[in-house]
């Protein structure tokens, strides 16, 4: 209440004024416990993490600002710099430090590749559409539309694998694979990857499009040696990337994922399946309508025959080794190399080794055996180094690589030396107890494989049943430096084993080289070293590089001497230790071998038309169980011989039957004999380092005590 100043009447206070809005104090006391629960100021600790975010905002921003400037210009310079080192296109197709070399059977078929394979360039606007469309839908479906990096496409590969669990999707670009394949390594850094990038960019910058997938085409590894689809499609179809259908486009494809994983030469299945899931993409995105998808998949790629035979690996590795480096290993151009391969009989020996270990030889067992099959000539027709027909290139080669004592199948050399010095087939031999004194060693007896001795026999028959002792009177009387120079002129490289183990085929040598002797035999006397090259030419215009690596026959011996010779061998087959190589329709000659120990057991024989050796043994030189020479190489001999003369005319065999005459007596008394009365002590050093050799260190060389084997009784 308040009193008017002029009345002096009291009055009520008028009440306050407010603004909008505004409440009277009393109102704010009776509103702020209210007003606090609805809008309370945000305490220190609040304010404090509020204006801490907003720092880390304000700087994260300035620093991301500066760093993401300062990584556009580092990938701008980057970009830059390769930019201005990319060369043109054409440079960019054929990127290979070495030739390539198709190797050539005897009809001209192509059975083997070596070296990087490139089939010529070819460029992305010829190959077959449906080609280009499998790579795109694979590995790149957002290739046009990019610029090098696709962002889209590394966050849908990053999402794929964490769904995954582990990595299932890469995200580089068809681009990023193609700098990779052309100027970086495969190894899988972080260094690698950020180069990627600014070279993928530099690459769009100057580059077409079609110019990079071209170069994608060209450089990418694909398996089996092959570089670019134009290669791939000639190695596994037979034909050009140009040519190529949705099946063999899809199978092509599906390489780049995988090349040894998936290739069709390996694993067929795998290829197949992989294509399928690329047919599905194809579909997927329009390359394909559903039709084309199925029938696609209902008749899926098949291999040209060169692939699906896989022939001749062991061959093509042999005539890349003994060719000239700079024109084979070494080759910088692509080369056609013409070869005396025959892939029927390499079928064929491949096939007799397979049915005679599946049908005789004990499941499991680590045995080996090799195979070579030469013409009289000494054309190799086909070559097997080994168990697994279908090796890898380099794979070890037991016809070339392995040498391995020759045993009794060294003998035909002693009597080859003993026709040649003139003696006759019909002449005689003792086969009795002999001693030899060998100075600086002592005396050596050798004895025959039954322990039993026959007496006076022909050399024919000392042959046919492979006599030790017989053996080695024939090489004491005619010299063994004789049967040394004959080893040698026949074709034997090795060095020749001392004393007088070396009649009982103490030197080593490779079933190539052994085989060489034999064609002579049957070429008449006529030398036949082994080869298979005929002609190396420039496959680009088919220019003549180098003839054939053929060694200009000689004659080591006459036609008579050879013929005789072959007679003994042929006698070997019908009464001797050879039986079981024998064939229905037509002569064969040939000989049997079983080293000490049976470590080694051999066969090398002939019809008319080609000479087979066959090896046995195990690749760490443990004796064989049960196996002889006359045992299963004869029979991998007659396997095989029986499907190379199906349906070829019997013809006889070269021989020359003997003269009537009184034959002659070589050697025969058993007094002890002494080996090479001028030689030193250093014989006998060398003969044990021999024996040593044969696994008979630990044996006592006494008279009467045998330091040899035989095969007498092979059966």
């Amino acid at each position: 209440m308040t009193r008017d100043s002029k009345t002096g009447r009291a009055r009520e206070r008028p009440a306050p004024r407010h603004e909008p809005g505004r409440r009277s104090k009393a109102g704010d006391k009776a509103a702020r416990p209210k007003a606090a629960s609805a809008a309370r100021k945000p305490g220190l600790v609040e304010r404090g993490l509020r204006r801490l975010l907003r720092g880390t905002l304000r700087i994260g921003w300035w620093v991301g600002l500066r760093v993401g400037l300062i990584l556009l210009l580092i990938v701008g310079g980057a970009t830059g710099y390769f930019y201005s080192q990319l060369p043109p296109v054409s440079e960019l197709l054929d990127g290979r430090t070495r030739g390539s070399v198709t190797l050539l059977d005897r009809d001209g078929n192509v059975f083997a590749w070596r070296g990087d394979q490139f089939g010529g360039q070819v460029r992305a606007s010829e190959v077959s559409p449906w080609l280009r469309d499998a790579v795109l839908a694979t590995e790149d479906r957002r290739f046009y539309s990019h610029p090098g990096v696709d962002p889209m496409g590394i966050l849908r590969a990053l999402v794929a694998n964490i769904a995954a669990g582990h990595a299932v999707q890469g995200g580089s670009t068809l681009t990023q694979q193609t700098a990779k394949v052309v100027f970086l390594d495969n190894d899988r850094t972080i260094e690698r990857k950020l180069k990627e990038i600014p070279i993928a960019l530099a690459m769009e910058l100057k580059y077409e499009k079609n110019d990079i997938l071209s170069v994608y085409l060209n450089r990418v590894y694909l398996g089996a040696g092959t570089y670019g689809f134009e290669a791939a499609a000639q190695r596994y179809f037979g034909k050009s990337a140009r040519e190529v259908n949705p099946a063999e486009a899809a199978m092509l494809a599906g390489l780049l994922k995988a090349p040894s994983r998936y290739s069709p030469t390996s694993n067929l299945s795998a290829a197949e399946g992989r294509a399928s899931v690329i047919l599905g993409l194809m579909g997927e995105q329009g390359y394909l309508t559903p039709d084309q998808v199925a029938d696609a998949r209902a008749h899926p790629a098949r291999l040209s025959s060169a692939a699906q035979a896989r022939a001749g690996g062991y061959f093509a590795d042999w005539v890349m080794e003994s060719g000239p480096a700079y024109l084979t290993r070494q080759t910088t151009e692509d080369v056609d190399i013409l070869t005396t391969f025959d892939p029927k009989i390499q079928a064929a020996a491949e096939s007799a080794i397979t049915r005679v270990f599946d049908s005789k030889v004990k499941e499991g067992s680590e045995a080996q055996a090799a195979v070579v099959i030469l013409s009289p000539d000494g054309a190799v027709r086909a070559m097997v180094g080994g168990r697994d027909i279908s090796p890898t290139a380099g794979a070890f080669n037991r016809a070339t690589q392995a040498t391995r004592q020759t045993g009794s199948v060294f003998k035909p050399v002693i009597y080859a030396t003993a026709i040649v010095a003139g003696k006759s087939p019909e002449d005689l031999v003792e086969d009795a107890p002999l001693t030899i004194d060998v100075p600086g060693f002592g005396a050596w007896s050798p004895k025959n494989y039954t322990r039993s001795y026959l007496g006076h026999i022909t050399l024919t028959t000392a042959l046919a049943k492979s006599i030790n002792t017989a053996a080695v009177r024939v090489s004491e009387d005619v010299g063994r430096d004789k049967v040394r120079a004959m080893a040698r002129r026949l074709g034997m490289s090795g060095d020749m084993a001392p004393g007088p183990a070396l009649a009982l085929g103490t030197t080593g040598a490779p079933l190539l080289e052994m085989t060489g002797v034999y064609a002579t035999f049957l070429n008449k006397g006529r030398q036949a070293r082994p080869y298979g090259l005929r002609e190396i030419r420039l496959r680009a215009d088919g220019a003549e590089l180098m003839g054939s690596d053929r060694v200009e026959p000689e004659e080591l011996l006459t036609e008579k001497q050879a013929g005789l010779v072959t007679w003994m061998l042929r006698e070997v087959i019908r009464q001797g230790t050879g039986h079981r190589a024998a064939l229905p329709d037509r002569e064969v000659a040939g000989k049997t071998g079983t080293t000490s120990a049976a470590r080694d057991a051999w066969f090398i024989g002939f019809t008319s038309d080609y000479v087979v050796g066959v090896w046995m043994g195990y690749d760490d030189n443990r004796p064989l169980t049960g196996v002889t020479g006359g045992g299963l190489p004869a029979e991998i001999f007659r396997e095989t011989m029986s499907r190379v003369e199906a349906g070829r005319p019997a013809r006889p065999l070269p021989v020359v039957a003997p003269e009537p005459k009184s034959p002659a007596l070589l050697f025969a008394d058993d007094r002890p004999r002494r080996s090479d009365p001028d030689a030193d002590s250093m014989t006998g050093s060398i003969f044990r380092n021999v024996l040593d050799g044969l696994g008979l260190s630990d044996v006592e060389i006494t008279p009467g005590r045998s330091t040899g084997r035989d095969d007498s009784n092979d059966r």
